[in-house]
């Protein structure tokens, strides 16, 4: 601490004792996706996993992405690990996604439902973007969203087309889990 405050009354920046702090012991570079992800979600997700299992046609398939330039990617990763573990099968896409890009995975890759996670504020104007690319591809996707999503906008959102906002304030991750399940269900 010490050493930090001398830094402080000094004149030095956050960025110089960020490089003298990575000099000194690197950098460490929190790797993006789901592939070796351990969940640690597995108290309610029973439930949900033995209702998977029951959905005619086998278990949902959840494409997640990141659209725009937003690298924010825990959240979603978390998403993608807690469907992966109510068995459900995942396509993580990963972070700064175009609209087109997303579509055409969607187009591809063929998932029951679409979770966007958007973080940085442009979630009106990317879902209108990413929704009307869907609808001249032919594409009936039920699309999900979480990040920070302001209340005033949830409901623009839904009568674009979303089929649910989640917030941080929804930290109940098998009760999400179950309700993209039921989604899913309804649908088939």
């Amino acid at each position: 601490m010490e050493p930090s405050i001398a830094l402080a009354k000094a004149g030095g920046t956050t960025g110089e004792w960020s490089a003298a702090l990575r000099g000194v012991f690197g950098e460490y570079r929190a790797p993006t996706g789901v592939g070796a992800a351990v969940g640690h979600h597995k108290g309610g997700l029973g439930s949900v996993a033995d209702f998977v299992k029951t959905i005619p046609g086998g278990p949902p398939k959840l494409l997640v992405a990141k659209p725009g330039l937003d690298g924010h990617s825990n959240g979603a990763e978390q998403i993608a690990v807690a469907a992966r573990d109510a068995g459900m099968e995942v396509v993580y896409s990963g972070i700064r996604l175009t609209p087109a890009q997303i579509v055409a995975s969607a187009r591809d890759e063929d998932p029951d439902v679409i979770g966007l996670s958007i973080l940085s504020g442009s979630h009106l104007s990317l879902v209108s973007d990413i929704l009307e690319l869907m609808k001249k591809e032919g594409l009936d996707i039920p699309v999900i969203l979480g990040g920070i999503i302001p209340e005033g906008d949830r409901d623009n959102l839904k009568r674009q087309g979303i089929a649910a906002v989640y917030t941080p304030k929804d930290f109940d991750i098998a009760r999400i889990m179950n309700e993209i399940a039921h989604l899913v269900a309804e649908r088939r």
